[in-house]
């Protein structure tokens, strides 16, 4: 049986590291022989590879990060470094590769798909925003970090009596910023894919302001609008002081939680279990519960729907 490779590329999530041990030790378990590629897509041109065993992915599952590394490869976007990963892989022997990442990261391992080379991606991103899959590798743990900094939030707003526009990630995709908003009791959410009104945000402040209430949440997806801008013009509005916190790239680190591990246990294995029996381009994700494989071209060409329901309920529930 051949060789296989694996790399993590683009922004780290929760749950990478899971993924390599699913991955390595599957494939041991196989006979398989597997290298782990260091730095992405940047260290795939420059030959940085390492055969793996059993050892390398000891005692990682509950560690943040990646131990292979990750970049973002401008030298892979042209067709000469994609050439040059191309070659590597030939000297190495490999013919299969599983690229573990978000979009930009199946795009690239599309790319290669396109010269002859098995590929296997699986979603992992904290922003959630792949639309073939329900849920990406490492969302979880991000909202459940985004849920537990506004717990801490909400204490001190509440004690000066303000509003806070919390700032989370996610790109163009809302899904932190909906998830974590109904998780912690968030009054409102602004999200990219729906427009707000701000006045009526307002409104909704000064109604629960009147009634005793002394802290308003708004958690801003940071594709929804400059949060300090967002904040200034509430404050006009309603004359509630009101703070900014961006939460940044403490979302990406820490354990991943038991969500996280699970997925990446079993996406990480069933890769392995799909792409030494069968040829061609694929990626892993989750339907209904269920680990399912799926076309790679079909799967980045498939929309991510924003999910209404789970916004009208947070309206329903955050008076």
């Amino acid at each position: 049986m051949g060789k296989i490779a694996i790399l993590t590329s683009g922004g780290d999530a929760p749950g990478m590291n899971a993924v390599i041990r699913a991955v390595v030790r599957t494939a041991i378990y196989k006979g398989v022989e597997v290298y782990g590629v260091k730095n992405g897509y940047e260290g795939l041109i420059d030959g940085n590879l390492i055969e793996m065993n059993e050892s390398s992915v000891a005692d990682i599952i509950h560690r943040g990060g990646t131990i292979l590394g990750t970049s973002r490869s401008e030298r892979f976007m042209t067709e000469e470094g994609q050439l040059k990963a191309i070659n590597i892989l030939e000297i190495f022997g490999i013919d299969k590769l599983i690229v573990a990442g978000g979009d930009g990261s199946m795009k690239g391992a599309m790319a290669l798909s396109k010269h002859g080379i098995d590929v296997m991606g699986i979603p992992l991103t904290i922003d959630n925003d792949m639309g073939y899959t329900d849920y990406t590798i490492g969302f979880f743990t991000a909202i459940t970090t985004v849920m537990d900094a506004i717990s801490h939030i909400r204490d001190t707003t509440e004690s000066h009596g303000r509003a806070n526009v919390v700032e989370v990630m996610g790109r163009n995709c809302g899904d932190i910023a909906l998830y974590a908003g109904i998780a912690s009791g968030a009054e409102n959410i602004l999200v990219p894919e729906r427009e707000f009104d701000l006045d009526e945000i307002a409104k909704k402040a000064l109604v629960g302001k009147n009634r005793g209430k002394r802290h308003h949440i708004i958690i801003a997806a940071e594709g929804a609008g400059n949060s300090f801008e967002i904040a200034e013009k509430f404050e006009e509005l309603t004359g509630i002081d009101t703070k900014v916190t961006i939460l940044g790239y403490i979302q990406r680190g820490g354990s991943p939680n038991v969500s996280d591990r699970i997925m990446a246990s079993a996406m990480g294995s069933k890769a392995v279990e799909f792409i030494c029996d069968n040829e061609g381009s694929h990626a892993i994700g989750i339907k209904d519960g269920t680990v399912e494989v799926f076309d790679l071209e079909e799967a980045l060409n498939t929309k991510k729907e924003f999910k209404d329901d789970l916004k009208h309920i947070l309206e329903v529930t955050s008076i």
